[in-house]
C-alpha cells in the first residue's frame, strides 16, 4: 500500500521539490539581478566608500593641521607671555630704579636747600647780630657819654673823641667777657 501511494504519488506534483522551468527562470533572474547589482550599485557603493574614506582622512589630516598649528600658537602665546612678563619685570625694575634715584635726588635737594635755608639764616643772623652790636654801642655809648658828663660835671660833644672812648671802653669789655666765655665752653 506504501508503494501504490508513492506511485500515485510520482505522478502529482511534489510541492518539496521545484520544477525544473522554475529552478532555470529563478537562476536567470537571480543572474540579472547579479549583473544590475555589480553594474550600477557595486560602482556606486564604492564611490560613496571612496568618498567617505577620502572625507574621514582628509578630516584627520585637518584635524592634525589644526592640532598642529594650536600647537604652534600655543607655544607662540607662551613666548609672548614669558617675554611680557619679563618685560614687565624690566619695567617694574627701571621704575624701582627710577624712584630710588628721584628719591636721592628730592633727599640732595632737600639736603641742599636746609643747608642753603641755614647758612642764609647763620648770614642773617650774623648781620643782625653786627646790627644790633652796632646799635647798642651807640646806645651804650651815647649813655656812657652821658653819665659820665654827668658824673664829671660838662658835657663831653667832641664827637671824635667820645666815640674814641666809647670804642676803648667796649673793646676792653669784650676782651674781659672773651677770656670768661672760653672758660665756660
Amino acid at each position: 500500500m506504501v508503494k501504490t501511494q508513492i506511485l500515485a504519488a510520482a505522478g502529482e506534483h511534489n510541492p518539496i521539490i521545484p520544477e525544473i522551468s522554475e529552478v532555470i527562470v529563478g537562476g536567470i533572474a537571480f543572474l540579472l539581478l547579479l549583473f544590475v547589482l555589480w553594474k550600477f550599485a557595486v560602482p556606486q557603493f564604492e564611490k560613496t566608500y571612496a568618498e567617505r574614506s577620502e572625507r574621514i582622512e582628509g578630516g584627520i589630516a585637518r584635524a592634525e593641521a589644526a592640532q598642529a598649528e594650536a600647537q604652534r600658537t600655543l607655544e607662540q602665546y607662551k613666548a609672548q607671555l614669558a617675554e611680557a612678563r619679563a618685560e614687565a619685570a624690566r619695567i617694574r625694575d627701571d621704575a624701582r630704579a627710577e624712584g630710588q634715584q628721584i628719591l636721592e635726588e628730592m633727599r640732595a635737594q632737600a639736603q641742599a636747600e636746609s643747608e642753603r635755608i641755614v647758612s642764609q639764616g647763620q648770614a642773617q643772623l650774623t648781620h643782625q647780630k653786627a646790627q644790633i652790636v652796632a646799635e647798642l654801642r651807640s646806645d651804650l655809648g651815647r649813655h656812657a657819654v652821658e653819665l659820665a658828663g654827668r658824673v664829671v660835671g660838662e658835657s663831653l660833644e667832641d664827637e671824635a673823641r667820645r666815640r674814641g672812648t666809647v670804642d676803648r671802653f667796649l673793646d676792653e669789655l669784650e676782651a674781659a667777657s672773651a677770656p670768661a666765655e672760653s672758660s665756660k665752653a
